[in-house]
């Protein structure tokens, strides 16, 4: 009975502790000259799509809730998001050649299109973050003119 007394005694100082870790925030406050919308004319309701649905892990510009704040989610969500931004992220888009842009892009709508973003565990907590048809419509259709632009560019 003591050891286990012990043991529970360590894992409450071990949840203490780690609280005291800091987790650098992904939120920057400016809109950089490289951001998707800065580059091309996202029309406004797929920007609010976009960033409901797709920014918190793939721009600069996270929306934390309130238990990012409690460790051990904060690290988890910290590299979760970095992982997002190191695959596309919609803050530095305009900073990728034309020919990366278009792969992005054409990998956004097979995402869409095989529900695999947003990711499942995202969309379990953020539940208005589940794309409905017309907004997968929207997005595709957006997408696919601004890929026409980029060919058009290419070709130069």
């Amino acid at each position: 009975m003591r050891l286990v007394k012990v043991v529970l005694a360590m894992i409450i100082l071990l949840v203490i502790s780690i609280q005291f870790i800091p987790v650098i925030r992904n939120q920057d406050s400016r809109l950089r000259n490289t951001a998707i919308n800065k580059i091309y004319p996202v029309p406004l309701r797929v920007q609010a799509i976009l960033k409901n649905s797709c920014y918190d892990c793939h721009s600069d510009y996270t929306r934390y809730p309130w238990y990012a704040n409690l460790q051990p989610v904060s690290g988890w969500m910290a590299s979760h998001i970095n992982k997002g931004k190191k695959e596309l992220n919609f803050s530095d888009f305009g900073s990728y050649s034309v020919r990366r842009q278009q792969s992005k892009l054409k990998a956004v709508i097979n995402s869409i299109q095989d529900e695999t973003m947003p990711i499942a565990s995202y969309t379990l907590i953020h539940r208005e973050a589940k794309l409905a048809e017309n907004d997968k419509k929207l997005v595709i259709n957006w997408i696919e003119k601004t890929k026409d632009s980029l060919s058009l560019i290419k070709e130069k």
